[in-house]
């Protein structure tokens, strides 16, 4: 099946402690059904100190279920997303605009 969300698309939260904020797609992992979205799911790492790197607590996007993410329309409005074929290219559309994404 094709997929609704890549990565960098602008996305909405639905649901959650994060709902209603916006963010883009950095990574999407299909098998496990979630993505990471930036500025979005925050969470604190505690990293060990080594010669590379600095170490500390570190704030790190986690993984959010794909069902609590909606695409954001040219109006910036969530939307559903529909495939539709045009000429021989299927394409992903918003389903409150009509427009190809």
């Amino acid at each position: 099946m094709a997929a609704k969300l890549k990565k960098g698309d602008k996305v909405i939260v639905l649901a959650g402690k994060d709902k209603g904020k916006q963010g883009e797609i950095s990574s999407v992992a299909p098998k496990d059904n979630k993505a990471v979205v930036e500025g979005v799911n925050i969470a604190i790492r505690h990293t060990k100190q080594s010669q590379a790197s600095q170490g500390g607590r570190l704030a790190k996007a986690m993984p959010i279920d794909l069902s609590n993410l909606s695409l954001i329309d040219s109006k910036g409005k969530a939307t559903r997303v529909g495939f539709r074929m045009e000429g021989d290219k299927k394409v992903r559309f918003a389903k409150t605009t009509g427009e190809a994404i």
